[in-house]
């Protein structure tokens, strides 16, 4: 053929496609222009596969096929198509590779755009990319920055083929042409061939002549008196740029050093004109392609300019034309102050940006279609927000995705919230990948637990609330023990449990992550001592060298599982403190993480955060919480109710300190559109097959009504790990944008100590210390911060006078150190929605001391807003336990004091009642409802 294209060839320069799509391949597009304009090579980047996978149908069929397979991260599944179609464009410029021997025929894949600042990286991918295209026409592109010339010169020295990206000034193709030659005098110096081994250097044109063209034209509009002097170079500093850069290569090429590499068969490193679309109209649209024709040079154009070119263009080469006038050019620039220099290190950056935006892009239109196939196979997720609260989440996801959030948090970059030691706390990332069990120790443990009738977990917080949580929504397999989780020190609760069970024929598991905390120790002495109880039969499960493991062996324990010391207690369900305990109720954990990774995966590094659920979630969740909507109330359908007592410590425990926080609501009854406030975002979590048509009927009203609503959809109770990575991300993304440590929880001791002093003090003297009540009668009694020679001693009035306090944006908080049971629940339920109707404030509830090491740090050390109902009793039988004066009911009183002198030490509004007897609670209840009416 004679056309325009093929004569560049005769001119010595090579003509490349900058453009791949799969329709396109398939078609025969390829080898078209192959056959009819000498094409001898192709290049791709982000922005090129994101316009061809992110905006066809082209790539469905592969994508679901991919997935048939099994799922994977966004990476990998984008990978599995840019691939095919890398190799499929390899396979049709074989030909060219072949008859050239080498020297063109190739086909460019770039490292992602992301590793542009790291050297070691970027030679990894590298070398990961070329084996899975496996073909020996690939050449990888690596950007030509400061730290990507070291990994050019390792790639070249292992033998890669290398286009060398994003390359604007002179100074940076001598560093990358001295790459070249380094990797390869490596390669002989290693007795190794260097004629197969080809590489170009991108040299980016019209990008420069942009940013020197404006700064020409708004000089001229300002009147500068060297306007003449200014028109005189328009548009021709970036064409004399590239024209100096061949002097550059000429140069090389007559150096001692060169020609001894080419006397070892070594290829030149073509000079490849990159960016030759013009961008100003008053230029020919052909001028870049004209203006740089000469010998070892390529040029990859997309379509439209190769288009243009072979319409009208001219092919006589002039690249090595008018030096001298390119040297007047440059100088001139340079008088001119026209700032080269920095312009083309701005261009760098710029591009390196550019091309991570077109990454994001990609990688979100992947993750879309990657959803739209998964189907209910994804918990969905969608969210109803006021205008305004819409407008800043979404600006916050602009600014989440440009300050690269998904990547910096999966890196364990702790500038993402305060610098300290965030980055050690990020264990629970691997849990989500399921790299924290293994699987075949749980196998047997499972089958050892099997036979026995029930599985008792003694533990607090973050060892028992994911747990009690999977045992209540995952279905076990057939014939698994029955489940029950303890932590409580509350006397009925304790004798309960171990009223429901034979010692003999049960399973204990033990655990705690320091290995210290008081309730599992009392608890494990007690169960211990029960008629039948064999400490073959207990399991612990706890931190490396903690005091529960050296007790565990010691005492001969069954089994001992250790946890991760960088996964903190609220974060640790799908590490072995959820996951153990899940073994042994009967639960199929290789199944229930083969279903969570589906959501792990959506989370991951390379998820954009407009397509990754857990950072958009947290966006909402944090921006929100800065809009004074701080009370996070959870909103589930049936089967998933029990899920609000893992979700509320998780936010609780992470969001509230420094007198900041999102305050979760649980339990909370369902109340009408009009009795909440403005300072409330709901949370919706609905399980398939789930019907309740009264909350149904509330949530649109809430919606309709102007409130922040998330729906939440979870097609399989199995699904469940995959909420419990979501909210794990999404609160850690929220204590990033509220401007704390999402992983600390430092007023959470507070309590213990307080607790701790009066036990201690109980155990030296018999006695607690001796209180003054503010009223006092057969029933109750009632304590709270003040003088009691001033108060009022009706019951009904400090009643009325302590709620009386609350105003909108406050919360109610009840805390009950009494037996958590369906009587109690429903009392307190009674009282919170009398209390939310009167005084339109949120409510919350938890029973002691179990919600100490839950929601107790956000009371403590979040907003100062909580006004706190505190409920203690005498009990009717009391619970020894062995080896100490004080009881379980000695215990859970000297805890709720404690926890209550803290609360008032916090700025926060407390008021006691002690129940003298079980039948004053129904009393109380009565009394509380009154006093708001």
């Amino acid at each position: 053929m004679s056309g325009p294209l093929n004569k560049l060839e005769q001119a010595g320069q090579a003509v490349w496609l900058d453009f791949v799509d799969r329709k396109f391949l398939a078609d025969g597009g390829l080898r078209k222009l192959i056959e009819e304009d000498g094409l001898t090579g192709v290049t791709s980047n982000p922005s090129i596969f994101e316009k061809a996978i992110g905006h066809s149908d082209a790539y469905d069929d592969g994508l679901s096929e991919y997935l048939d397979k099994g799922d994977s991260t966004i990476v990998a599944v984008y990978e599995s198509l840019a691939i095919a179609d890398i190799q499929a464009a390899a396979d049709d410029l074989r030909p060219v590779y072949d008859r050239l021997e080498g020297k063109d025929g190739y086909v460019s894949l770039e490292v992602s755009p992301y590793l542009a600042q790291a050297t070691d990286d970027t030679i990894e991918e590298a070398r990961r990319l070329a084996e899975a295209v496996d073909r020996p026409n690939l050449m990888v592109k690596v950007p030509g920055t400061q730290e990507g010339v070291p990994a050019i010169r390792q790639l070249i020295a292992d033998g890669l083929s290398i286009n060398v990206t994003l390359l604007f000034s002179r100074d940076a193709y001598r560093a990358v042409a001295m790459a070249y030659l380094e990797g390869l005098e490596e390669r002989v110096a290693a007795g190794q061939p260097i004629d197969r081994i080809a590489s170009v250097a991108s040299f980016f044109i019209s990008r420069i002549d942009a940013q020197i063209d404006k700064a020409i034209d708004d000089r001229i509009a300002e009147g500068d008196p060297e306007a003449d002097a200014l028109k005189a170079i328009r548009g021709k500093v970036a064409i004399a740029n590239a024209k100096l850069a061949y002097q550059d290569y000429l140069a090389i090429l007559e150096t001692d050093r060169w020609k001894a590499l080419a006397a070892k068969g070594a290829q030149v490193q073509r000079l490849l004109w990159a960016s030759t679309g013009v961008k100003d109209k008053a230029y020919s649209d052909v001028l870049y392609i004209e203006t740089l024709i000469g010998r070892d040079t390529v040029n990859t154009m997309p379509p439209a300019t190769m288009d243009a070119f072979r319409d009208h263009g001219d092919a006589t080469a002039q690249l090595t034309n008018d030096i001298a006038d390119a040297e007047h050019v440059m100088a001139e620039a340079d008088r001119l102050h026209l700032k080269l220099g920095d312009v083309t290190t701005g261009l760098v950056t710029a591009g390196v940006k550019l091309f991570a935006d077109a990454a994001d892009s990609l990688l979100g239109a992947v993750a879309g279609k990657r959803d739209t196939f998964l189907g209910d196979k994804l918990n969905g997720m969608s969210a109803t927000l006021p205008k305004s609260l819409d407008e800043t989440v979404e600006t916050r996801i602009g600014t989440m995705r440009k300050d690269a959030w998904s990547r910096r948090l999966w890196a364990a970059d702790a500038t993402l919230w305060t610098g300290k030691d965030e980055g050690k706390w990020l264990g629970w990332l691997a849990a989500g990948k399921g790299e924290q069990v293994e699987e075949d120790a749980l196998a047997k443990l499972a089958e050892k637990t099997k036979g026995k009738a029930d599985v008792v977990l003694l533990g607090m917080g973050g060892s028992s609330l994911g747990p009690e949580v999977i045992g209540a929504i995952v279905p076990p397999t057939t014939g698994a023990p029955r489940f029950h989780a303890l932590d409580s020190t509350d006397p009925a609760q304790v004798a309960t449990v171990a009223g429901q069970i034979d010692a003999g024929n049960t399973a204990f598991l033990v655990s705690s992550k320091s290995g210290s905390t008081l309730e599992p120790q009392l608890l494990e002495a007690y169960f211990r001592s029960l008629p039948g109880a064999d400490t073959k039969n207990f399991v612990a499960v706890t931190d490396p060298g903690s005091k529960l493991e050296a007790s565990a062996k010691a005492d001969g324990f069954g089994d001992i599982f250790h946890g991760d010391p960088a996964i903190g207690g609220r974060y640790s369900v799908l590490s072995v403190f959820g996951m153990v305990p899940a073994a042994m109720m009967g639960v199929d954990v290789p199944a229930f993480f083969t279903a969570a990774k589906a959501m792990v995966f959506a989370c991951g590094p390379d998820s954009p955060p407009a397509t990754n659920p857990g950072m958009r979630l947290g966006a909402i969740m944090g921006e929100a919480a800065l809009a004074g909507r701080d009370k996070l109330t959870i909103l589930p359908s049936p089967s998933l109710a029990a899920f609000g007592s893992w979700l509320e410590q998780l936010v609780a425990e992470s969001t509230g300190k420094e007198g900041k926080g999102i305050v979760p609501v649980d339990l909370e009854p369902l109340g009408s559109a009009d009795s909440y406030g403005t300072d409330r975002l709901f949370v919706h979590l609905h399980l398939a097959g789930d019907s309740d048509d009264r909350l149904e009927s509330t949530l649109k009203a809430l919606a309709d009504g102007g409130h922040p609503l998330v729906r939440i959809s979870v097609a399989d109770p199995m699904q469940l790990g995959q909420e419990f990575f979501r909210w794990e991300m999404a609160t850690a993304v929220a204590g990033a944008i509220i401007g704390i440590d999402p992983f600390d929880q430092p007023d959470v001791e507070a309590a213990k100590v307080e607790a701790r002093k009066l036990v201690d003090a109980y155990e030296a003297t018999g006695a607690l210390e001796p209180e003054t009540p503010l009223y006092d009668d057969g029933d109750i009694a009632i304590f709270a911060p003040g003088d009691p020679e001033f108060a009022p001693t009706d019951p009904a009035v400090l009643l009325s006078t302590h709620f009386a306090s609350l105003v909108p944006g406050d919360y109610a908080g009840f805390l009950a150190y009494i037996e958590r049971n369906e009587p109690h629940a429903d009392g307190i339920a009674r009282m919170r929605a009398a209390v939310r109707d009167a005084r339109q404030v949120a409510t919350v509830a938890g029973f002691g001391p179990r919600f100490l090491h839950s929601t107790g740090q956000a009371y403590k050390g979040g907003p100062r807003t909580g006004s706190f109902l505190e409920i203690t009793r005498t009990p009717s039988d009391d619970v020894a336990v062995p080896g100490r004066k004080a009881s379980f009911g000695t215990v859970q009183l000297a805890q709720a004091r404690g926890d209550l002198d803290v609360l008032v030490e916090r700025g926060q509004r407390v008021m006691r009642v002690h129940l003298k007897h079980d039948a004053a609670f129904d009393r109380l209840v009565d009394m509380v409802i009154a006093s708001v009416a």
